[in-house]
């Protein structure tokens, strides 16, 4: 079983898809020959289809998930015999519903050997091994190997330039359990290091291919401070000129404020963090670990370093009011972060997948409606249902497009109106470091937003 192995990624926000890079280094180094095909860069290769006896999708988002089952009926259609498997965070949050409409087998956690074990065990013609609970052993890993991806991912845009970025990990899962994230019920508060000469070696490869820029994936760089301080460092020890991104909690920045100087020294040029809300209440239900108060002292703490912060949203849940909406606003204005909060931020509406932590939370009962099979969340709705229609209506103006000043002028009138007020002044946005691809996550995609990462099979 060498060329009858098929790795599909169908959207990884823009970067190259760390999600079948891992998987076919294990799998070579095993002795097999995988073919991977990034469906949100090329068309799914049905010859390939016909002739594989094992066809693994990734997917470690929602949106991934949504745009693979159809992909998955498909491949169905063009092979019934092939063994599909589905891996990744989403894998394992929906394993049931998967199993019983479109997947043989659902892997999830540090799932790469098992996926290397499933190969062997097809090749042997035995019976597939099937773990039910996400796979918590580190592995002993080999260098992602994209070899075969087609390129075309997201490019840096910094003061009017834009540079090849390039995708790696540093750390995987995480060591915290924030009730709305994903991470937490597959790896319930584990987090794993990658060692410090992989990252470089991952970095090399990508650096020799054209990359100026590197963004960091893990869910939370400073997980394990003292390491990151040291992959850093290595980095800019080769790669004086080279600079990267990197994701971390509120509180981090907080508890390791004096690690930030020698980040930004080493290349740092911003940080996305989960700020999610400015209401306390909302903070609390969601175990953020921080406050309102906190996000203001990691904002001057990264801007004293000279790095930007980049904030993510979840802008609508059951406990927003419209005057913890209008405040968002009133904070980006008020602190020049009009284009450090990419306006989609402004739209997130709380995803509740499978296994979401929130799910037995008491705040949480009230408003739940029952498990869409089809759309992999649990519906919820909020006590003012002018609420649920001020996010339909978010969503309109932010599809419509615009530069961020614009839309974010535009979310801010349709805020203001919901309360009676009259239009805003109008902002300039403060141009910043970013990537040409938005950053969401722990979000219920628009069609707009699955539109992103629609294969064009």
């Amino acid at each position: 079983m060498h060329g009858d192995i098929l790795l599909l990624s169908c959207y990884e926000l823009g970067h190259a898809p760390a999600g079948i890079a891992w998987p076919a280094a294990f799998l070579r180094r095993a002795g097999f020959s995988p073919q991977v095909i990034d469906l949100a860069t090329c068309e799914l290769d049905e010859a390939a289809v016909r002739e594989a006896q094992l066809v693994a999708i990734s997917v470690p988002m929602h949106t991934a998930l949504r745009l693979a089952v159809p992909v998955a009926r498909r491949i169905r259609e063009l092979n019934a015999a092939a063994h599909i498997c589905f891996h990744g965070l989403y894998a394992q949050l929906n394993r049931e519903w998967l199993l019983a409409n479109v997947a043989d087998s659902c892997l999830g956690g540090e799932s790469e050997q098992a996926l290397v074990a499933l190969c062997e065990a097809l090749a042997r013609g035995e019976s597939a091994p099937m773990p039910a609970a996400p796979l918590l052993a580190r592995p002993d890993y080999p260098i992602p190997d994209g070899s075969g991806l087609a390129g075309g991912y997201a490019e840096l845009l910094d003061n009017g330039h834009s540079v090849q970025a390039g995708f790696a990990e540093a750390t995987r899962g995480c060591k915290y359990t924030c009730r709305h994230c994903p991470v937490t019920p597959v790896y319930n508060g584990r987090f794993f290091v990658v060692p410090v000469e992989n990252v470089l070696q991952q970095v090399r490869k990508q650096v020799a291919g054209g990359a100026r820029h590197i963004t960091f994936g893990d869910p939370d760089f400073l997980n394990g401070p003292r390491h990151a301080l040291r992959v850093a460092e290595a980095l800019h020890a080769e790669f004086p000129q080279l600079t990267f991104d990197i994701t971390a909690k509120v509180e981090h920045l907080l508890d390791h404020a004096d690690l930030l100087p020698q980040l930004a020294e080493c290349g740092c040029l911003f940080i996305v963090t989960a700020v999610e809300s400015l209401s306390d209440h909302v903070l609390e239900i969601l175990d953020k670990g921080h406050t309102r108060s906190d996000v203001e002292r990691a904002l001057a703490a990264t801007r004293a370093a000279g790095i930007a912060m980049r904030p993510s949203l979840v802008a609508f849940t059951p406990w927003t009011t419209l005057d913890d909406y209008l405040e968002l606003f009133e904070f980006a204005a008020d602190n020049a972060l009009v284009g450090a909060i990419e306006p989609v931020q402004f739209t997130i509406r709380l995803l509740l997948p499978p296994g979401s932590a929130l799910l037995d939370h008491p705040e949480m009962a009230p408003h739940l409606r029952g498990l869409r099979e089809e759309d992999f969340g649990h519906r919820w709705e909020h006590p003012d249902p002018y609420m649920d229609a001020l996010h339909h209506e978010a969503v309109a103006v932010a599809e419509e497009g615009g530069d961020d000043a614009t839309l974010f002028h535009a979310l801010w009138s349709v805020a203001r109106s919901a309360a009676g007020q009259p239009p805003p002044p109008m902002v300039v946005a403060t141009p910043g470091p970013r990537l040409s691809e938005s950053w969401y996550c722990c979000a219920e995609p628009s069609p707009g937003l699955l539109k992103i990462g629609e294969p064009s099979a």
